[in-house]
């Protein structure tokens, strides 16, 4: 239902509150009206900070794994970002990459995480890049996950544009904006979830049952709640995203933190190729895991060999 909140025209979330999907998300859900809308997040487990953010067409409940094996030893931050999950829609928002980086700056702020250990999927990676450029003293150490990392390199723009000539993902973008298509065919998301994951790709087809369908559909009951997908696509087509940009002093602040690359190498939409490069120029003292037959979705498919490393990672630096 469309409500009025300080001038802005906002859609609520099609999840409620209380939605655990069956017991595979049974996480208490909290809410912070801080970014100027209603963002959910869960927030489980105490000591070090964790902060995980999504991407694209997903929600925390990709991290639903890594939520249970490491809350145990520390506080499992999962925000859901505008437009997805269980946050609410603004029907007036751009939803490009310099939304996202505001909000999650003021859902940080609002919170006052400290020592943060930043896990990045998808275009959650430019969004937490973002955010540990405005606030590096905010970031203990550096996670991506099937996530570009930003951070000034000069080769970005180059890579980007051979990722999307090879990428199905974003080669679908680019032909259904100049045909039309796109916001139609993302406005229908509700019907259409799988197709979209299987095109950006993961490999586990066990992990699909109909409680898993229904988890990544929930968000998407009609085409105004469907404005996060559509805009990140679009903002990429219309090459209107920006990614955040760093003084030196700040680049080699970033570049010191301790850093780790898990990167699922049978990823179609971020093609290894062109991103670890990227990664490993910025990081130039980091560890990358590559993980065979691992696709885009790489939370789906090796959920317990991420969660491992992961916890080896904040254990050892």
């Amino acid at each position: 239902m469309k409500t009025m909140k300080k001038g802005s025209v906002i859609h609520g979330s099609a999840v409620s509150a209380e939605e655990t999907f069956d017991g595979t998300w049974p996480f208490e859900a909290r809410y912070t009206k801080a970014p100027g809308f209603r963002m959910h997040y869960v927030d489980e487990g105490r000591g070090e900070t964790v902060l995980a953010l999504h991407g694209e067409p997903t929600w925390g409940y990709l991290f639903r794994d890594l939520i249970k094996t490491l809350s145990p030893r520390y506080r499992m931050v999962v925000p859901d970002q505008m437009g997805f999950g269980k946050s609410e829609t603004p029907q007036d928002r751009s939803y490009l990459l310099q939304d996202h980086i505001d909000n999650l700056e003021r859902f940080v702020l609002d919170l006052d995480l400290k020592d943060i250990t930043l896990i990045m999927h998808d275009f959650g990676g430019p969004a937490g890049m973002g955010l540990a450029i405005r606030h590096p003293d905010r970031i203990k150490r550096i996670i991506s996950t099937n996530g570009p990392t930003p951070l000034n390199q000069p080769g970005l723009g180059d890579a980007l544009a051979k990722n999307a000539a090879a990428s199905p993902w974003f080669s679908w973008i680019a032909k259904a904006y100049a045909n039309g298509t796109l916001e139609q065919v993302l406005g229908q998301l509700e019907y259409n979830i799988l197709s979209t994951l299987k095109l950006n790709g993961f490999q586990r087809n066990e992990r699909i049952t109909d409680t898993w369908l229904r988890a990544y559909s929930a968000p998407f009951k009609a085409p105004e709640d469907c404005l996060g997908a559509i805009g990140w696509a679009k903002g990429f087509a219309e090459g209107a995203h920006r990614f955040e940009q760093a003084d030196a002093y700040t680049a080699r602040a970033l570049s010191c933190k301790p850093a780790l690359a898990i990167w699922g190498m049978a990823d179609r939409t971020l093609q290894p190729e062109y991103f670890l490069p990227l990664f490993n120029e910025v990081f130039p003292n980091s560890t990358v895991h590559r993980l065979e037959g691992v696709g885009h979705y790489c939370h789906e498919d090796a959920p317990e060999k991420i969660s491992d490393l992961i916890d080896k990672f904040i254990q050892q630096v």
